[in-house]
């Protein structure tokens, strides 16, 4: 027996030896492949409470640098208390502390007013005063613009092809979609002409919904500046199918001016991987499929996890609806947040904390690898080369990294990101290895990458 046993402990690691494949990356500190804004890889928060949820996390937000943070302007933010009366004070406070870190909030409208929706039903989608309606949104982005907020996207609807099922009281259907985005996006232009408008941020991509407005814009019936969409997948190939599908839509009216917003991605939540280090690894090749599809902007959903008030929602959505999202959110598992419910930092985090050392001029990369991905930049501000590559895999790999033009004599720093630390702490997490100085010219270095793992390296000036 313990013959037997020791010739399977060896097996199991010839076999294990054997998984790990190899791949090669070539990277030019000198090749230029354009320009890389890392910002528009940004965050969503909102939905479930007028409490500015993340407010004490601001820091940690403004470190990642969203150029957008998608805010749902929902019912519990009581913008019309009463008929004429205008309350805008708890909205500002989250609009205030997305300006603080250095982003502009992407506004979703997505709230029915009591005085204008006297029955809480989410298939009453018309007001029972339209120019009331359109008083109220002209008066908010008015207050807006008066304020100095910098807003330029309204979005109108959120997840209207599923109503309550995406915690907002509307369920539209194309038809009658298009007239209430119609009297919506009049009164935003009328307070602020330089604002852009659009929608429909569908959950379901093929709605639908989103054509009907496309189609409607192109006709001309009303202005049209991005369409927006939602998926919640583990397959970031199937995120890149949703984008693709919103510029094949957009291909059969080339007269139209519009961008591209997937506003609410994330692994799936229903049925998400529990392997910590998969998300982080979801997070940045999800980030690459976005940037060599072209998508000009994304939000991802959501910064932080937060329990609902089910008697809160209670006013403005049926039993049903209201108990549907007590039990979604304060029930069910969640793995949304970038900080979990008691204001825990994720490792998804710091995927988003690499990716955003990347802005800058982007410089060439190939991989041998599909699994293996990445970016290598300049950041002119910090004068340093940076380089990222994960490995999108359940399979480890052996990476060889090679470049023929390393412009002088660099230090080189490399990081692992360490989703499996016993710690939170930033330096376990981004576990820093030792510094290698490398000459001018050919260079070369190799990193094994577990499953999902992820490596970045820094290279500055040496003295």
């Amino acid at each position: 027996m313990k013959y037997l046993s020791v010739l399977l402990s060896a097996a199991l690691v010839t076999a294990a030896a054997a998984q790990t494949r190899t791949a090669n990356v070539q990277v030019s500190f000198t090749e230029k492949a354009g320009t890389l804004d890392m910002r528009r890889i940004s965050l969503g928060q909102g939905g479930l409470s007028e409490e500015t949820i993340w407010g004490d996390r601001m820091v940690e937000i403004r470190a990642l640098r969203p150029r957008l943070v998608r805010l749902f302007l929902q019912e519990y933010f009581d913008l019309l208390p009463a008929p004429g009366q205008y309350h805008f004070d708890s909205l500002d406070r989250s609009v205030d502390l997305i300006l603080k870190t250095g982003a502009t909030p992407l506004m979703t409208i997505a709230f029915k007013p009591r005085g204008l929706f006297p029955k809480v039903d989410q298939d009453i989608v018309e007001p029972n005063d339209w120019n009331a309606w359109e008083d109220l949104i002209y008066n908010m982005v008015r207050h807006y613009k008066e304020r100095g907020a910098g807003i330029r996207y309204w979005e109108v609807g959120n997840e209207p092809d599923i109503g309550e099922d995406g915690g907002c009281p509307y369920r539209f259907t194309p038809e009658n979609y298009l007239p209430y985005y119609q009297h919506t996006v009049a009164a935003i232009l009328r307070a602020d002409p330089d604002a852009k408008v659009g929608g429909p941020a569908v959950a379901n991509y093929r709605s639908p919904i989103l054509p009907a407005l496309i189609e409607f814009g192109a006709a001309g019936k009303a202005p049209l500046n991005f369409i927006s969409w939602h998926i919640y997948s583990g397959k970031p190939a199937q995120v890149r199918e949703t984008i693709d599908y919103a510029h094949g839509l957009l291909a059969k009216h080339p007269a139209l001016s519009v961008e591209t917003f997937l506003d609410e991605w994330n692994m799936s939540l229903s049925n998400p991987v529990r392997d910590p280090r998969f998300q982080p690894a979801y997070v940045t090749e999800t980030a690459w499929q976005m940037i060599d599809a072209k998508l000009d902007y994304s939000c991802y959903y959501h910064i932080r996890d937060y329990y609902v008030d089910v008697n809160r929602f209670s006013q403005f959505m049926s039993p049903k609806g209201a108990a549907a999202m007590g039990r979604w959110w304060n029930r069910m598992p969640q793995y949304d947040g970038l900080f979990d419910y008691q204001n825990t930092i994720r490792p998804a985090y710091f995927a988003f904390k690499l990716l955003s050392r990347l802005s800058g001029d982007r410089l060439n990369f190939e991989s041998s690898d599909a699994a293996v991905h990445g970016f290598f930049t300049y950041d002119p501000l910090y004068l340093t080369n940076n380089l990222l590559i994960w490995n999108f895999s359940s399979q480890p790999v052996k990476v060889t990294i090679n470049a023929k033009d390393a412009p002088g004599k660099l230090l080189m720093r490399p990081e692992l990101l360490d989703a499996m630390a016993a710690s939170y702490d930033e330096n376990a997490r981004l576990r820093p290895l030792d510094p290698v100085t490398i000459k001018p010219g050919p260079f070369h270095t190799e990193v094994e990458l577990g499953p999902y793992g992820i490596a970045f390296w820094s290279f500055e000036p040496a003295r």
